[in-house]
């Protein structure tokens, strides 16, 4: 009965955003996050206190998504107001005129890259606008870029879902090894297929099968140096294989190598001076230069931009404690004198760092009018009315669905489906791993919950531990398809309204066969 009333709250979330007509996101959310406050209070008994201090937590963290998605947006309009995404279609359109070559080089590549060096959803908010810029519908690019930002996400940001994720279960430096090589073997074998599937949101499969050539030497490009690099670092096959497979990517298009010449054709490369080119561009390039720089550690900036050490403290009483660092590392401790604690690093999120400094050298570079900033500063604020309230409500929802630890509502779902499920479990743990992603945003955080579920199931199950443990990282990648978080913030950047419950529904059908590949792939290992 306890597995089902903690269960009630994401099933009701689930029909309303997926029945004939829908509820908008940030309508549905707030209800969910109510029914969750009420069943900790009300079934489940949970300290009021603890709990109150746990949604003020939630309402925290959600401005982590919140800047990101806000800074996304910012930067794009920067682009669009400037002129400056002009430039970008045209030299786009120069490389080639196919459709398909266009979503493979930044929806697929480009966007593997910019996952290995950021995470944070940071991928859509770049390549969606990008697209729709080329001519793209909106939700056909909501849709292809949610499915597509799978493959490459158990080692985004610098692989902090496996070192981080599950660096707290006592694994030996070989064992995270073993686990980063047989997720890219997984992974490997979902992205012969998914990314297919994903071009098919977009465009028909007659145009899909006419340039399958490319679309193949293009996965190939990123996929091939990716699990190579798996096999000897967790931390760099996304990024190395992204900057690969884009750079091959771009080069096969230009050349038209694999693909069909049916009705796109031969481009008329954009005869654009260098210079121009790189003035144009630099909002692109500068984002992904400040993100690479800030999150691989030899380079010292990312400790810096991560050092907690308080300079400023205050005691708020019974609010709790708050801090800032000298890199405006943000702190509030012992909320509500519980134990729950909430920081964020804000120059280290990708919100101010790139999206807003990127934009602001923008205007210095392109000597934007006072007026047309605050055109792009107004209209961004626009944008994020209702998706504040869904986040802020998501975020709320899912601090109170781990709240408790080893004893929370996730733990909780999570352990009564693996009893029921029992030795034929490993055809069923990446979808854990999937369910913890839905909940949070983050396969990093899906696997800091489900990390030592998955690790117990595997000793009490005697499953290969690595194994097990690998599909959790593999569930979480794939869980990003169908994250309420992520649908919400890609929703916002492209400006689509009331369409969150349609994505939701669509995108399950490529996280099932993601799942099923999976699941193979595991039983085969």
């Amino acid at each position: 009965m306890s597995f089902l009333v903690a269960i009630a709250p994401i099933a009701l979330l689930i029909f309303l955003m997926t029945k004939r007509n829908s509820t908008p996101s940030h309508v549905a959310l707030p209800i969910a996050a109510l029914l969750v406050y009420a069943v900790q209070l009300v079934w489940f008994e949970a300290d009021p206190n603890l709990v109150n201090a746990t949604v003020v937590k939630g309402l925290l963290t959600a401005w982590t998504p919140i800047l990101i998605v806000w800074g996304a947006i910012f930067m794009f309009r920067t682009m669009e107001v400037t002129g400056a995404m002009d430039v970008v279609r045209n030299w786009l359109n120069g490389v080639s005129t196919n459709c398909v070559a266009q979503l493979m080089i930044i929806g697929w590549a480009f966007s593997f890259l910019i996952e290995g060096a950021s995470g944070f959803g940071t991928p859509a908010a770049l390549a969606a606008p990008i697209l729709v810029g080329l001519g793209f519908p909106a939700l056909k690019v909501a849709l292809f870029c949610l499915v597509m930002n799978s493959v490459p996400v158990s080692f985004g940001a610098v692989g902090t879902p496996i070192w981080f994720g599950l660096g707290g279960l006592g694994l030996s430096e070989s064992d995270l090894l073993e686990i980063g090589a047989q997720t890219a073997l997984i992974h490997m074998a979902a992205a012969l297929i998914v990314p297919v599937i994903a071009l098919l949101f977009v465009v028909g499969w007659r145009e899909v099968r006419a340039n399958l050539g490319y679309v193949y030497l293009s996965i190939i490009a990123c996929v091939v140096p990716y699990l190579l690099i798996a096999q000897v670092s967790y931390e760099f096959p996304a990024l190395i294989g992204g900057a690969f497979g884009t750079v091959a990517s771009v080069w096969l298009a230009g050349r038209g190598i694999g693909l069909s010449r049916e009705g796109n054709p031969p481009s008329e490369r954009a005869r654009l001076p260098m210079p121009d080119l790189l003035k144009a561009t630099f909002p692109l390039w500068g984002a992904v230069a400040i993100l690479i720089v800030t999150r691989i550690e030899p380079l010292g900036l990312k400790g810096f931009l991560t050092d907690a050490t308080p300079v400023l403290e205050a005691d708020l009483g019974s609010v709790g404690h708050v801090a800032t660092s000298a890199s405006l590392v943000l702190s509030l401790n012992h909320i509500f004198a519980a134990n729950i604690n909430w920081a964020v690093q804000l120059l280290y999120i990708p919100a101010f760092l790139p999206f807003f400094a990127v934009s602001c050298l923008a205007f210095l570079l392109y000597r934007t009018p006072a007026g047309q900033i605050r055109e792009i500063a107004a209209d961004s604020h626009a944008r994020m009315k209702n998706p504040i309230i869904a986040l802020s409500a998501a975020l709320v929802m899912v601090q109170l669905l781990l709240a408790g630890g080893d004893t929370s509502l996730v733990v909780l779902i999570g352990t009564s489906f693996s009893e029921v499920i029992g030795a034929q479990w490993i055809y069923c743990a990446a979808l854990l791993g999937a369910l913890g992603s839905f909940f949070s945003g983050s396969a990093t955080i899906s696997s800091l919950t489900f990390g030592g579920v998955q690790d117990s199931i595997a000793a009490s199950l005697d499953l290969d531990r690595t194994l097990i443990l690998s599909l959790q990282s593999v569930g979480g990648a794939m869980g990003n398809m169908v994250c309420i978080n992520n649908i919400v913030a890609v929703c916002t950047i492209l400006g689509i309204s009331n369409q969150e419950g349609d994505i939701l529904k669509r995108t399950i059908v490529p996280m099932g066969a993601y799942a099923a590949i999976a699941a193979a792939a595991g039983a085969m290992l």
